[in-house]
């Protein structure tokens, strides 16, 4: 009963996600050969809209679910880590037709075979987990 708040937030958010179309193959197809800003604007208000919460909850000094004050921890500065990662996550991103979020949406959707797909996300996650300290970050 605890959370069942979150699970009516990810219910809203994946029907918002499914009305707009962010979880269509097409409009993932479209916006990696860069034929329509659908995606863009989509992805674009998402980065705007945590941009100014975060402004808001620093200046508000708001409390997360723990009680305690929001802070967002300073990431190490790296540049090829977030290229080579970024690329990674962009290639089963366009591979796919879709990111992590969507995934279980379009299970939701009766996407089915997106169930090899979150598959292969936990055990891609699974084998970093197992050689993160062998690579040079």
């Amino acid at each position: 009963m605890k959370y069942l708040k979150f699970l009516i937030i990810g219910i809203i958010f994946g029907i918002v996600l499914v009305k707009s179309e962010a979880v269509s193959w097409y409009r993932i197809y479209e916006m990696f050969k860069f034929e329509s800003f659908h995606m863009y604007g989509i992805i674009g208000t998402a980065v705007l809209t945590g941009i100014i919460l975060l402004l808001l909850s620093k200046q508000l000094k708001l409390k997360n679910t723990e009680g305690s004050i929001m802070r967002v921890p300073l990431k190490d500065r790296g540049l090829t880590r977030y290229i080579i990662g970024g690329s990674i996550f962009g290639l089963g991103w366009a591979l796919s037709g879709a990111c992590p979020g969507p995934m279980y949406i379009l299970v939701g959707t009766g996407a089915l075979p997106m169930l090899i797909v979150i598959l292969a996300a936990v055990l891609g996650t699974f084998v970093y987990g197992l050689i993160k300290d062998k690579l040079p970050h």
